[in-house]
């Protein structure tokens, strides 16, 4: 067990929280804001409890000078402020005098951001290469460090492995939140336990797939990435999404768990993504050499559903279909309505997943819908998570 934030008494402490504020902007404007305000709950903790606390966090990524602009957290601390109803101290630097002086002249309960952690990548990826000399900087500026970002927790960073390695560190509400969800599903699910899994590239989930296929009692396979499977299965599928790299390891799983993996018995085919493309139902044994499948169909519906309403226990990983264009996004809907009304445990997984399911409304319809996608991903592979592993576990006396 690791220690938490409540495992530390806060009041006049400097209090080093790693947040996920990485979220999705255009022109400047945040167009969803859920990972800021699931960061709510430890922030307002620590502000309750007298701590001067000071917010990192990473935005995008930072490979040329240009990204500076793109990725600049004020923005961010902008919604903060609105969202806490109280003053936070933006600081545009990442280390120097002004942050330095910035968080000295703090008094109890301020709160203070300081600037994307990624702006130390532009010279040497000192934040994403874990510097050793950066994370023991950025720890000399607190006396507390508690990880909340969850959605970075699978990589080894300065912000989260370089600070917790000097400082007393714990982990915060949401971090706790999402073991509390994720960690069951590998020792104790309620079943039947059915995962579904989507997205593009089968590649990105062989780990996932290789550890739950031997815990789950049926995985559904949507998606981009069905066709990798189909295509391994022998079947003609046109222009439509194939990791050719990942046909082997198809064909060996479908062989050895042939009735645990489902696949798709029909799509919806386009010939381009765009809403202007014409589309039609197609069984998988009838795709076009022109077309590409874009999404599921009613008898895949049907099949998935007969799995899904007898599950005690969901796990939801992957956009079913291209969701971003409307034409393709009645698969990834309807599976969300489904699942919303089970009378079961429904996580959903993260990433893309999150966002189409709090866009078509669903934020608060199941039981958990993870910040982390790559992060949950490799929990469930059974991975450790660099970002966790760190944080200082609790001590238990002899009884």
């Amino acid at each position: 067990m690791k220690k938490t934030i409540r495992d530390y008494d806060l009041k006049g402490k400097k209090v080093i929280i790693r947040v996920d504020f990485n979220v999705p902007m255009k022109n400047g404007v945040i167009t969803d804001d859920n990972r800021i305000v699931e960061s709510l709950p430890t922030i307002r903790y620590a502000i309750d409890k007298g701590a001067k606390v000071i917010l990192m966090s990473h935005l995008g990524r930072i490979k040329s000078q240009e990204d500076l602009e793109k990725n600049d957290l004020k923005p961010v601390a902008v919604r903060l402020q609105e969202l806490l109803g109280q003053n936070v101290v933006f600081v545009e630097e990442t280390r120097g005098k002004n942050l330095e002086e910035a968080i000295s002249s703090m008094q109890e309960k301020d709160v203070l951001l300081m600037q994307n952690t990624r702006y130390e990548d532009l010279e040497g990826k000192k934040e994403s290469g874990n510097d050793a000399e950066l994370g023991a900087y950025w720890a000399s500026l607190g006396d507390i460090f508690i990880n909340d970002a969850f959605g970075t927790a699978h990589r080894s960073h300065a912000s989260n492995v370089g600070i917790a390695s000097h400082l007393p560190s714990g982990i915060g509400f949401l971090i706790e939140k999402e073991l509390t969800h994720l960690e069951p599903l590998l020792t104790n699910p309620e079943r039947p336990f059915t995962v579904i899994l989507g997205g593009a590239k089968v590649s990105d989930k062989i780990g996932v797939i290789e550890n739950l296929v031997k815990i789950a009692d049926y995985i559904l396979i949507g998606g981009g990435m069905m066709f990798t499977f189909l295509k391994a299965q022998g079947y003609e599928i046109g222009k439509s999404l194939l990791d050719e790299e990942s046909l082997d390891f198809c064909k060996k799983i479908l062989e050895e768990y042939p009735n645990k993996i489902l696949l798709p018995v029909d799509c919806v085919c386009g010939k381009e993504v765009s809403e202007d493309s014409p589309i039609r139902a197609a069984l998988i044994s009838d795709i076009h050499s022109d077309e590409m499948g874009l999404d599921l169909s009613m008898r895949t519906f049907d099949l998935f559903k007969s799995y899904v309403e007898r599950s005690k226990t969901v796990f939801w990983n992957g956009p079913i279909g291209a969701f971003e264009v409307d034409q393709f996004a009645t698969g990834t809907k309807v599976l969300c309505k489904e699942l919303s009304e089970l009378d079961a445990t429904v996580v959903i997984g993260g990433g893309d997943t999150a966002s189409a399911a709090i866009q078509f409304g669903y934020k608060d319809k199941f039981s958990h819908i993870s910040t982390g996608g790559g992060a949950s991903l490799e929990l469930l592979e059974g991975k450790d998570l660099p970002g966790i592993s760190a944080i200082c576990d609790k001590e238990y006396e002899e009884i």
